[in-house]
């Protein structure tokens, strides 16, 4: 008779299935942070709207949408400007009238969004409220007045420019004028006229010593022509930026995606649609 011996029984060994599950997960959120940064550094980066300096195209609560491979990409291209990219690469240069989001002089740490007026060997001067480019006056032509809604997001710029419509709602209303380039292409600014003149550093905005842009940079200014700390004053941090170089570029204004009169409250949702602007959105360049 033979003996068998019953081999000794070991229960087998689980994989484990829960370890692999959070190294997948954590692989799949490294992959979806290198897209995210790939797409804000390359593609397309969201930015908002804080001032009225470029009214009356955008208003303080706009988002837009700003294509960042228009002008070529340099390390203020990246997030927190990390230095990876040395000077500008596949650099293109901007075309006058464009709007452009850049990193404002002289600390080169704010974003900016501006209009391109003056490009490398362009002269710029403002004469009475009037701009001219290289020694010629820009046509500026007084259109309907710009008009906007009061809120928490927009206020008059003085007291006299506040009107009330018939139903009691607050408005503001600002001498609007068209400006068109010598290449035809135009775009509306706003004017208070002489007798509000802005006045930061010792320039008076509406009359200016003649400029010639250098290589490599540009002469911004805001829409807002009475509100605007641009090109016009020299670059001092908290006042104007000077001529921009052209390596400070951020990106190029496209659509605007979202706008907000800012009344909303983010523990009432229903305010989330009420606040909206909802005829802004959409809005190109």
């Amino acid at each position: 008779m033979t003996d068998t011996k019953t081999a000794d029984t070991k229960p087998a060994v689980e994989p484990p299935v829960k370890e692999e599950k959070q190294e997948s997960f954590m692989l799949f959120l490294l992959k979806l942070l290198l897209l995210v940064v790939i797409f804000r550094s390359f593609i397309f980066s969201p930015f908002n709207i804080p001032s009225e300096s470029m009214l009356p195209r955008l208003l303080n609560g706009d988002y837009l949408l700003a294509a960042k491979w228009p002008f070529g990409f340099s390390k203020y291209s990246l997030p927190l400007s990390v230095p990876l990219i040395p000077g500008r690469i596949f650099a293109d240069q901007p075309e006058r009238g464009d709007v452009v989001i850049f990193k404002a002089p002289p600390d080169n740490d704010i974003d900016y969004i501006k209009r391109v007026i003056g490009l490398p060997g362009d002269q710029v001067q403002m004469k009475n409220g009037q701009l001219f480019l290289n020694g010629k006056a820009i046509p500026k032509q007084r259109i309907d007045d710009f008009v906007v809604h009061v809120s928490p997001n927009t206020r008059c710029a003085r007291e006299s420019y506040q009107a009330n419509l018939d139903d009691g709602t607050l408005i503001c209303r600002y001498p609007r004028f068209r400006e068109t380039l010598p290449s035809g292409r135009s775009y509306e600014v706003l004017d208070f006229g002489p007798s509000n003149r802005s006045n930061y550093h010792g320039v008076d905005a509406d009359n200016t010593e003649p400029v010639i842009v250098p290589d490599g940079h540009m002469f911004m200014m805001g829409d807002n022509r009475d509100n605007s700390q641009d090109s016009r004053f020299p670059a001092i941090h908290g006042g104007g930026i000077g001529i921009v170089p052209q390596d400070n570029i951020v990106g190029k204004a496209t659509i605007v995606m979202f706008s907000t009169d800012g009344s909303a409250s983010w523990i009432k949702p229903w305010t989330w649609f009420s606040a909206a602007r909802w005829d802004r959105i959409g809005g190109t360049f």
